[in-house]
């Protein structure tokens, strides 16, 4: 699959680098693991003079062996005196030879010296400030453990705090984007995006994998996804457990109920029989793997809040596969894909709210946007996006059957909320897959 999209991301770091005349500059990708960081530092770097690092896990002296390797590649001319065991040498030659002409570097998985030498960090930071104004080096961070790269560059007791001149968290593609990459296929089918968003959360890995595969319909997505030899099988464990650490069971215990549903704090403790208040607290600050949502009306204090999932991947994962753990180990995939079939049609349902919210966020034409309900969760709605300038507010309800849409029911369950709104004018939609392409412009 070609490079797609990122071109806010490629200007940006045009940008910085044409701001290494002044001195060097220091640019921090991060982002869940599948999101295509690396192939964006790449694709950024294609027709620039550029070295990439990457780190492995293995010894520092290995490491800075294949390192000095790559620069005298790239250098042939720059002298290396003796054997460097250190990064701290390595990075200090990158920024002598950067006096001379500037170049880029990429160091990918950057977080990973943490398991390797700490101390690397507070290295980098003192040559880093000695030597910053007067190289020419453009210095691109690449990391996956989202914890770490934010506490590394985020951290105000960290010794990299504050010396990053961007940072970017590079996102799942865009609807729009990913309906761009099935047309190039000759797909046009609202219900096959759909698909790819619920299966993929937009992710470019598992896009590329499904079109490798020519996967374009629903039984030949999920035959992939379910599959003894599927790469998605293991993909949530992959994802987590470096971040989670020793207490990921709990994690995805809580992440699991989430995905079935059970999305209130007092369901989750309730099930759990425990307090989960700082589990959930720090899968939402420092993980980013959930957030919490609120009425669209709703008060900055207001304690009316759920919690969902932020990545649809993993939402998934977590609701099919995870849940059927037993059937992956006994090899039983007949007995998941069966599951996925008979309750698609309730998950989807939800997954295509969320679907409408995104694709109504992404015309721009609204200031907020997301659903409703009262008390006790009654007169829940799907739908509701408002400008605020214009006093517009639209309320909808979703249904993978639109004919199964009652507006006047939808009208009685809103108006509490248009009450609210007296000057606003009101628009009213039903919306199922076949509205898609009204929001979806070429």
């Amino acid at each position: 699959m070609r490079f797609y999209d990122r071109q806010q991301e490629l200007s940006e770091l045009n940008k910085l680098m044409g701001q290494t005349k002044g001195g060097s500059r220091m640019a921090v990708l991060t982002g869940r693991r599948r999101v295509g960081k690396t192939l964006l530092s790449l694709e950024f770097v294609k027709d620039r003079k550029h070295l990439y690092l990457f780190v492995a896990k293995k010894s520092e002296a290995l490491l800075c062996e294949e390192y000095i390797t790559e620069i005298k590649r790239l250098f042939p001319d720059v002298p290396v005196i003796g054997e460097v065991r250190f990064f701290r040498d390595v990075f200090g030659l990158l920024l002598q030879i950067a006096r001379q002409e500037p170049f880029t570097v990429i160091i990918d998985e950057f977080q990973e010296f943490y398991n390797i030498n700490p101390s690397v960090y507070s290295e980098i930071q003192k040559l880093w400030d000695l030597n910053k104004a007067k190289a020419r080096l453009n210095v691109i961070c690449v990391g996956s453990v989202y914890s770490l790269m934010h506490k590394i560059f985020e951290g105000s007791k960290e010794p990299l705090f504050n010396r990053a001149d961007r940072m970017f968290m590079i996102k799942p593609f865009s609807i729009k984007t990913m309906a761009g990459i099935l047309r190039d296929y000759k797909i046009k089918d609202p219900a096959i995006l759909f698909d790819y968003y619920l299966f993929t959360g937009g992710s470019p890995k598992y896009i590329d994998l499904l079109v490798e595969n020519n996967a374009f319909t629903f039984e030949k997505i999920l035959n992939f996804v379910v599959d003894a030899n599927s790469p998605l099988l293991d993909e949530g464990k992959n994802l987590l457990i470096e971040e989670f650490g020793k207490e990921y069971g709990t994690y995805f215990s809580i992440l699991e109920l989430i995905s079935v549903g059970k999305t209130g704090r007092s369901e989750i403790q309730s099930i759990l029989e425990s307090d989960v208040g700082g589990y959930l607290d720090r899968l939402e600050r420092d993980y980013a793997v959930i957030e919490k949502y609120k009425p669209v009306n709703a008060k900055p204090n207001s304690k009316a809040q759920k919690y969902r999932i932020t990545d649809n991947f993993l939402s998934f994962w977590f609701r099919f596969i995870y849940r059927n753990r037993s059937a992956v180990e006994t090899g039983n995939f007949d007995y998941i894909r069966d599951i996925i079939r008979r309750d698609y049609s309730t998950y989807a349902g939800w997954v295509l709210e969320q679907f409408y919210r995104v694709l109504f966020a992404e015309t721009g034409q609204y200031n907020r946007i997301g659903s409703y309900w009262e008390k006790d969760h009654q007169n829940e709605i799907d739908l509701v996006a408002m400008n605020d300038m214009k006093k517009e507010l639209l309320i909808a309800e979703v249904k993978m059957n639109k004919a199964r849409v009652d507006l006047g029911r939808l009208k009685e369950k809103a108006k509490a909320l248009v009450a609210s709104y007296p000057k606003y004018k009101v628009q009213w939609q039903s919306l199922g897959l076949e509205d898609v392409g009204n929001l979806i412009q070429d």
